[in-house]
């Protein structure tokens, strides 16, 4: 085995499932890391700045003797500027930009808002990486596809030959998820519905509350956990739903504790996603490797997750609200049946039982390895 390779890490918003996924893979990867970072505070200015930012703080680490094979860094960061506010010893390792989300396809409350520049930081991003890694294919392909048509919006220079420059070198690598423990036998009581997301429009929490607005009224008994990660603005349903919902309420709002979280997720029967936006779905896949019946839309990233093309069928709703709430009623009647699963109730583990660390972070420790061994033999090369 060869020896460790030294990862300068980089990344302007070290929280949520960024954080998540440096913290899941360094637990069990054989690498050195060296994690540059910038609080999950103020997305926008965190992508104008973090270039000069990571820049200083990667000098000071030169100062005190650090030196690096190759850089890793997220979709945050613009890598160009960074590597041309960095000493050549940095701007010659080879680099990955690995894309949690993207700034093209990100869905806005407000479309007078859309910033163009943000769009480019992740293109000049892209084109400046070595290679460029994509957390599913779904991602992938709804990124390089709307691409051609941003840049078709410029008035000129339309640098459309970019996008294959992009997709020669782009990669799908997924991140990994924690095994959770194995639950026990199920507690008796109503239904019991987990909800957790980053408590923002993209993940559509008025459709989920609508949905149980109708189980209430036709007097379908269930209890709730709404959890997720929560900013100093949140859309004002949250409010409105906890008052309304008070007498069915186990869990709500952000876990401080890591194991309340799992315990969580241990007791739920169902875990419901009615996101609009989702480029991987920790959360869902999270809930899947705990036990709990994921119920997701059937779009975006969760039939590729979630593996709909081998008969999994039954974890996905499609419509609004009225659909919702059926699907939700039928999986309560199994439930009092005891019959949930059909069966078979280890079905959503073993689907994700892929994305564990233990055995994800070495699939990936060995693609650094090769393309550092790539980077190496270039330039014996040349």
């Amino acid at each position: 085995m060869s020896e460790p390779l030294k990862i300068l890490t980089l990344e302007p918003y070290y929280g949520g499932s960024h954080k998540a996924f440096l913290e899941g893979w360094m637990q069990y990867s054989r690498h050195d890391w060296t994690v540059l970072s910038l609080p999950p505070w103020k997305w926008k200015w965190r992508m104008r700045h973090s270039a000069i930012t990571l820049a200083s703080q990667t000098d000071e680490k030169i100062r005190e003797g650090g030196r690096w094979d190759i850089i890793f860094c997220s979709d945050m960061l613009n890598l160009a500027e960074y590597l041309g506010l960095v000493p050549p010893s940095i701007q010659k390792l080879p680099s990955i930009a690995y894309f949690h989300e993207n700034q093209l396809t990100y869905p806005i409350a407000h479309p007078q808002e859309f910033d163009f520049h943000y769009v480019l930081t992740n293109l000049i991003t892209a084109l400046a990486a070595t290679e460029v890694w994509f957390n599913s294919l779904y991602h992938q392909d709804i990124f390089l596809d709307e691409l051609r048509g941003f840049l078709k919006r410029m008035p000129d220079f339309q640098p459309l030959e970019s996008v294959d420059d992009i997709r020669s070198k782009s990669l799908v690598r997924y991140p990994g998820i924690h095994q959770l423990p194995k639950r026990g036998e199920r507690t008796p009581g109503p239904m019991r519905i987990v909800w957790a997301a980053r408590w923002e429009h993209d993940k559509n929490p008025e459709l989920f509350f609508h949905s149980l607005r109708i189980l209430k009224a036709k007097k379908i008994k269930f209890r709730i956990s709404v959890m997720g990660e929560q900013f100093r603005q949140s859309p004002d349903v949250f409010d409105s739903a906890r008052k309304e919902f008070a007498d069915h309420i186990d869990r709500w709002g952000y876990q401080q504790e890591r194991h309340d979280y799992e315990t969580a997720l241990l007791d739920a029967d169902l875990f419901v996603s009615t996101a609009d936006h989702e480029f991987f779905g920790f959360s869902v896949l999270e809930a899947a490797a705990a036990g709990a019946f994921p119920l997701v839309p059937e779009k975006l990233a969760y039939p590729e997750t979630l593996e709909r093309d081998t008969g999994n069928e039954d974890f996905y709703f499609n419509g609004g609200a009225e659909q919702l709430a059926e699907r939700l009623i039928q999986l309560s009647d199994k439930i009092k049946n005891n019959n949930l699963w059909d069966g078979n109730p280890d079905r959503a583990v073993r689907i994700v039982e892929k994305f564990f660390w233990k055995t994800k972070a070495g699939l990936l420790d060995q693609e650094l390895v090769r393309i550092s061994n790539l980077s190496a033999k270039e330039k014996t090369d040349t």
